[in-house]
């Protein structure tokens, strides 16, 4: 995976050498998951995935090119210490007053465009043409699976999309063990 290691602040830990890296932040960012797309609904229900937010959110961090201000699942535990602040609940040093949180220059928004559980494939006849045992072993069956990510960038200021990306992988599962007991 890309996606490896630590992040705290401007320092990162066993991040991937691959990863972009900026000597100084370009600005705050908030990522923003709509989890009201189906998309989302099929990625937690069916395949059981959780939210792609905290993966993205460590690899901007170890990056350096932004600060990441929490909008997501966080920001209601934020909400909530602030309401249990002006209710008087909280210690009087506790200095939850307004005015201290940062704003999100830019939002990050992830969404997967296209997903293909069965993308193609190949069973009994790729054993058939490996013949013996070989054949036996891989004649099960062999699919493809894909999926392709996009991500926008938008200035939070303007509402101007700043930048978009896209991303596809295909990944193929073999069923030998299918092949070696049909056999």
């Amino acid at each position: 995976t890309e996606a490896t290691g630590s992040a705290g602040g401007a320092s990162s830990q066993n991040a991937n050498k691959q990863l972009e890296h900026c000597d100084a932040s370009l600005g705050t960012i908030a990522v923003v998951e709509d989890t009201t797309a189906p998309w989302y609904g099929i990625l937690t229900g069916q395949y059981r995935l959780g939210s792609t937010v905290p993966v993205l959110k460590l690899l901007i961090q170890q990056s350096n090119c932004f600060v990441v201000v929490e909008r997501g699942r966080a920001m209601a535990n934020m909400m909530g210490e602030r309401q249990l602040e002006q209710s008087g609940e909280l210690r009087r040093r506790s200095n939850f007053g307004k005015g201290q949180m940062v704003s999100a220059d830019y939002s990050l928004s992830p969404s997967i465009t296209f997903s293909n559980n069965n993308a193609g494939g190949a069973g009994a006849a790729v054993g058939g043409l490996l013949g013996g045992g070989l054949g036996a072993l891989l004649g099960g069956s062999m699919s493809a699976k894909e999926a392709s990510t996009l991500l926008t960038l938008v200035d939070n200021r303007s509402g101007v999309q700043l930048a978009a990306a896209e991303g596809s992988a295909k990944n193929w599962d073999f069923g030998a063990m299918g092949g070696l007991l049909g056999s």
